[in-house]
């Protein structure tokens, strides 16, 4: 499958390893903030984590799984991950049903790092939401841009929309619960959040025009930690840092809670889901919702088979108590 030239050096390209954290912290630190969210529950982080689906292999054998989304709508699942024999900025969208069967998959070219994408439903057909337009044709490459486009499988991009030109490092998330994009990108030398309602957004001008919130990222763990990903739900943002390890002993996988309201952390967790997993590196975030109603927080983790073996796994936990 080919991508479509569409980027400033003529391809749309993703991928990739973990973005290093800008800073970190305990529980109690505080992000600038500037929002008016509706308040919302929040997932307690400190409840038991349970398997969405364990040892998928996607379409690229060789490279982990990174950024997630789900269109609850039409019960679908959407998984980034890098190329195999790529550059190290081409990424390939695999598409999955509930169970972890791929259905679908689309290569892109020149998007960036892939650490989160989003999902956008519209009747029968989803839109994905990724970087674009990267600054570097290698792994150190990072969106310049937000790519909008429908999922066709097996074919490149058509119809693309770019939102936040112009960007640095930008990724985005999306809450299908509430109808929203998180959009994450460095400014000002940090980290910055911004959340939108999807029905404010103008696709003809690629603008959004209600911003519902705007933190800095907060710090996370001793200022050294690996970030891996992050999720928006309501009034809340849930990141997830830590590296891959052989020895479950190593475990350092946290999840945390920052109310965008206030830019404040309010909850950080060291999560031990799929500590039995091999080679067990955390990767990517995402909210679904179930057919019965139940509002999830899904993380994800790389896996192999040995440490040795160069296949990589995709493997899928939740968390499902609010309070």
């Amino acid at each position: 499958m080919s991508g479509q030239k569409f980027s400033r050096r003529g391809m749309l390209r993703a991928g990739g390893a973990a973005l290093l954290a800008t800073g970190a912290a305990g529980a109690l630190t505080v992000g600038k903030a500037s929002a008016a969210v509706p308040a919302s529950k929040r997932f307690d982080l400190s409840k038991p984590s349970y398997d969405v689906f364990r040892k998928v292999m996607l379409d690229e054998r060789h490279h982990a799984m990174q950024g997630m989304a789900f269109d609850t709508a039409n019960r679908r699942m959407f998984i980034a991950q890098v190329r195999d024999g790529s550059s190290g900025d081409d990424l390939c969208v695999n598409r999955l049903d509930e169970s972890g069967k791929i259905t679908g998959t689309m290569h892109l070219d020149n998007a960036g790092h892939g650490v989160s994408i989003g999902v956008e439903p519209k009747g029968s057909d989803s839109f994905v939401w990724v970087e674009c337009d990267s600054d570097a044709g290698d792994d150190s490459g990072r969106g310049t841009a937000l790519a909008r486009f429908k999922f066709v499988d097996g074919e490149a991009p058509s119809g693309v929309k770019k939102f936040f030109t112009g960007s640095d490092t930008i990724t985005c998330a999306t809450d299908p619960v509430n109808s929203r994009i998180l959009v994450r990108r460095k400014e000002s030398g940090g980290m910055t959040y911004r959340l939108y309602d999807f029905s404010s957004m103008d696709i003809e001008n690629g603008t959004f025009t209600d911003e519902l919130a705007k933190i800095t990222q907060p710090k996370l763990g001793d200022g050294s930690v690996t970030f891996q990903g992050y999720a928006v739900f309501g009034s809340y943002l849930y990141t997830l840092d830590g590296d891959g390890h052989a020895d479950a002993a190593d475990i350092n996988s946290f999840v945390t809670a920052t109310d965008l309201n206030t830019g404040k952390v309010v909850q950080r967790s060291l999560t031990k889901a799929g500590k039995s997993l091999i080679f067990r590196e955390p990767e990517g975030m995402a909210i679904t919702r179930t057919s019965g109603g139940e509002v999830r927080l899904c993380f994800g983790f790389a896996s192999r088979t040995s440490v040795g073996n160069i296949n990589r796994y995709a493997n899928v936990f939740h968390k499902n108590v609010l309070v």
